[in-house]
């Protein structure tokens, strides 16, 4: 996608310019994305984990909770702590080795892109994202043997809270860390772009797991129905053979896998 500095909006240059001057090392370091996106995990659970700890102390808040299940501080310990070696273990490696052929001396763009232009970029790494992982998933859980070496870690609770979205294998986490970092590569965005898109891949995510039908939630808030949320999500979690697509609901209708009442329970290994 090519960038105009001339149609760049004035919200986003001096942005980017205070980018390159300031925190050039972002743009240039491979393990900036990692930070964003384990910061933005961290930030994004933490309001929905104290909601679940707080529970009916909250006025109002239990109605949208969709199962009755309520996790304690023994889950989200574990889920969290299942997250952070992750990223010890598995995630730092990969950076380092990605940091091998890593060209630090790319010059980073000098124009911002226009808001046009970081919205349709977003939009097109989410879905590209949502088809890549559509597919992985549904192979995951049509192969008994797949779902249970890989797939089944992130399946141990039925009802689903926001620490648990980085309730993964390390094989799953790479997977998706993979698709986030090349995505917006193989779609040529900006960098500004790619870091909206990954912060709100994260976001979209976490809402997925938290277990709550907000009224507020972007299921709500796009019409039509083409965005899952947590109710397609905790269906999915509690009859594992539909609602494959982490974001959209497109691909889960066109063939076939949106739950229903015939599709329901046919797989739960």
């Amino acid at each position: 996608m090519g960038h105009n500095s001339t149609l760049s909006p004035p919200a986003l240059q001096p942005l980017w310019d205070h980018v390159l001057l300031q925190q050039r090392w972002a743009v240039q370091s491979p393990a900036f994305p990692v930070l964003l996106s384990l910061s933005g995990y961290l930030a994004f659970c933490l309001p929905f984990a104290a909601a679940d700890l707080l529970g009916p102390r909250l006025p109002g808040f239990p109605r949208w909770k969709m199962q009755r299940w309520r996790p304690g501080p023994r889950p989200m310990a574990r889920c969290l702590g299942r997250a952070l070696s992750n990223h010890l273990l598995f995630v730092l490696p990969a950076v380092g080795l990605k940091g091998w052929w890593w060209d630090p001396s790319a010059p980073p763009p000098a124009a911002a892109p226009t808001l046009c232009q970081l919205l349709a970029g977003v939009l097109s790494c989410l879905l590209v994202f949502d088809l890549q992982y559509y597919i992985w998933h549904v192979v995951h859980h049509w192969n008994r043997r797949l779902y249970r070496a890989v797939h089944a870690t992130h399946h141990r609770y039925a009802a689903p809270f926001s620490w648990a979205t980085q309730q993964l294998g390390p094989w799953e986490l790479l997977t998706v860390g993979f698709w986030s970092s090349t995505t917006p590569l193989l779609l040529k965005v900006h960098p500004l772009t790619s870091w909206v898109f990954m912060v709100s891949s994260v976001w979209l995510s976490v809402e997925d797991h938290i277990g709550y039908d907000l009224p507020w939630g972007l299921h709500r808030l796009v019409p039509g129905g083409l965005v899952g949320g947590s109710p397609a999500h905790d269906l999915h979690h509690r009859d594992p053979n539909t609602n494959f697509a982490p974001f959209f609901t497109h691909l889960d209708r066109a063939f076939g896998t949106a739950y229903s009442h015939q599709t329901q329970g046919s797989l739960q290994w």
